[in-house]
Formats: structure tokens, sequence, C-alpha cells
């Protein structure tokens, strides 16, 4: 489709993040035109991380709640993840820095931006920048679990790699951008 032209935007709900219903003109290849609407919710850009130990053949990951996993049955709520957050106005490598000392407990100075994507583009705005750096424990200053003010409760989980790879098998890691991330180290060989 092309020649886009938005008719109208409506204000669904601004009660979290924003959803819209935005209705459009466009142009399909074979010439004719088609006015269309779709839902989008605007939740912002995020950014996440995996932390790696080449020594130890070990990552950091993370396991919180998740309520709409709960309702689409996933027992219990919970994910092992990626550290991740939201870009909050910042540029996504001081995110994904603040998120992780948040998260983790751990204070990376330099961080390696392997790519970015865009995670359900069916119905949500977000890119999402995808990050890895090396860990050790000289560079852990708290114990993470993220902010009480944000209402975080957030384990975090020091793991073989080679586990981390099982568990996606196993279906004991679901969560899209962590699966992507581990696949990334793997086939990159950050963890030989």
């Amino acid at each position: 489709m092309k020649n886009i032209h938005i008719i109208q935007t409506e204000i669904l709900s601004d009660n979290w993040y924003v959803l819209k219903k935005i209705t459009y003109h466009g142009t399909n290849p074979d010439g004719s035109t088609v006015t269309q609407s779709r839902e989008t919710y605007d939740r912002g850009n995020g950014a996440t991380i995996l932390l790696f130990n080449k020594q130890s053949q070990t990552v950091i990951l993370t396991r919180q709640f998740r309520m709409p996993t709960y309702i689409n049955g996933n027992d219990g709520g919970y994910l092992i993840e990626c550290c991740a957050g939201l870009l909050d106005k910042d540029n996504p490598e001081d995110c994904i820095k603040r998120e992780t000392e948040e998260e983790t407990g751990y204070r990376v100075s330099s961080v390696e931006k392997v790519f970015e994507a865009y995670m359900s583009p069916g119905s949500v705005t977000e890119i999402l920048y995808f990050f890895i750096a090396e860990y050790s424990g000289d560079i852990k200053v708290n114990n993470g679990g993220g902010l009480f003010e944000e209402n975080e409760n957030i384990e975090v989980m020091e793991i073989p790699f080679f586990n981390a790879l099982q568990m996606i098998k196993t279906g004991e890691i679901k969560d899209g951008k962590t699966i992507m991330l581990l696949q990334y180290a793997q086939i990159n060989n950050l963890i030989n």
C-alpha cells in the first residue's frame, strides 16, 4: 500500500498508555484505493539487554509477573526475561544502562547495540533496541530487583548459558526478546 493519508485519529483509551483507532486511505498495488481502520497501542519505545560472562559461561536474566501472560494461559504469570525497560525520554543506551542497574544490580559502563525490531507491529507501535554487554562480579553495585516506587518485584537469575538455551526448548523461557538475544549470542559465539 502507498499514498497513505490518515483521515481520522480517535483516542480509545489513555489510561495506562494510548490506544488509538486510526482511519486512513491508501492505494493498493493494482491502483485501487481503500479505506481502512486499525487500532494502535502506543506504549513508547524500549530497550533490552543480554548480560553475559564468557569466563563463567553464564547470563543474567530476570523473572517477574506479567499479567497479560497470566490471562493467556501462563500458569503463575511469571516470565524469565532479559532486562528491559521503556526509554522514558532517554536515548536507548542511557535507558538500558539505567534499567540494568535498577533491575539486575549490575552497573555496565559499555553496551553494544546489536539490532532493533518491532515486536508486535500489527498493533503495537513500540520499537525495541537490543543490546549486549559483558558482566562480572566486580560491576555488581546492589541486589537489583527493580524500583519499589514502580511496584517492581524482580528476581535476578544467573543461569548457565547452555541451560538458558535448553529453557527455550522446554518452554521455561517464552519471552520473544529473550529468545532473540539468547539466539543472537549462540549464533555469534559470544559464549563458547
